[in-house]
């Protein structure tokens, strides 16, 4: 999986999977939201647990399915950098009467200096997983950037 990043939006590649099969998509954010397109629907929303179709397409949120994907997040460590690659797996329930999912959860891996650090929320919420993660990484470790202010 790889990365792309422009001056707004950074681009990640991952993959869908459903009840239906898999297939290979794209995840983009621009520091305000993110979006995706599965099978031909364009997804956006605040963030990873608010993916919605257009309304065009239906207005309903993304259910019943996992997204999975990896990025660069590179963190500092006592002043000098170090490359770290974030696995996110988010898996987003069966819809509700209403079209909602009946569950958001995402799990975080950070591979890094021969480690594994994990941290996993119901929720989807990004900021709090990254959060947790932080926490376990040796004292004077912080995250070389923001990613995903948004997600």
């Amino acid at each position: 999986m790889s990365s792309e990043s422009s001056e707004s939006t950074e681009v990640w590649t991952g993959w869908y999977r459903d009840r239906r099969g898999a297939e290979a998509i794209l995840i983009a954010s621009d520091g305000r939201g993110v979006s995706t397109r599965v099978r031909g629907v364009h997804y956006t929303g605040g963030g990873f647990a608010d993916l919605r179709a257009a309304e065009e397409s239906g207005g309903l949120p993304l259910a019943g399915c996992v997204l999975e994907w990896d990025l660069p997040l590179p963190v500092v460590t006592d002043g000098a950098p170090q490359q770290a690659t974030l696995s996110c797996l988010l898996a987003i329930g069966e819809a509700l009467s209403d079209g909602s999912p009946e569950r958001v959860d995402l799990q975080l891996t950070l591979h890094c200096g021969g480690a594994a650090y994990e941290s996993g929320v119901t929720g989807g919420g990004f900021d709090r997983a990254l959060g947790r993660i932080l926490r376990q990484l040796p004292p004077g470790t912080r995250f070389a950037r923001d990613l995903i202010q948004a997600a």
